[in-house]
């Protein structure tokens, strides 16, 4: 699992990469989703230790709940107003989404844990 959440936690940087540079804007909030996609880098890496591995992969669930939380709070109503439909809506519903389905990875991978450790006891 440390390795998917780097791969997340990459594609998020990109996408705020691209979201900052891409689009023109010199907003600092259009790099919003490299911000998180560094936390999740930063909580992979540290995962790549073992012992560490429970705590650093709860950590970046976490990361991935707050950003999920906030990135459709903003693109959900985005979305369904009636003004033109914008990169940053879209931005925004991208990062939501990515995050949506790492954090389903992450509960798939926490119960898997949970059951080969009671086989265990």
């Amino acid at each position: 699992m440390p390795q998917i959440t780097l791969v997340f936690g990459f594609g998020l940087v990109v996408l705020g990469m691209l979201s900052y540079f891409g689009t023109g804007q010199s907003s600092v909030t259009a790099m919003i989703p490299a911000f998180f996609g560094a936390g999740l880098i930063l909580f992979g890496l540290v995962a790549m230790k073992d012992r560490l591995r429970k705590h650093a992969m709860h950590g970046a669930a976490t990361v991935a709940l707050l950003g999920v939380i906030g990135s459709l709070m903003r693109g959900v109503p985005g979305l369904l107003s009636d003004a033109p439909f914008r990169t940053a809506t879209l931005v925004q519903l991208t990062m939501g989404i990515a995050l949506i389905v790492f954090m389903i990875l992450c509960v798939r991978s926490f119960i898997a844990a949970r059951r080969a450790t009671e086989l265990m006891e």
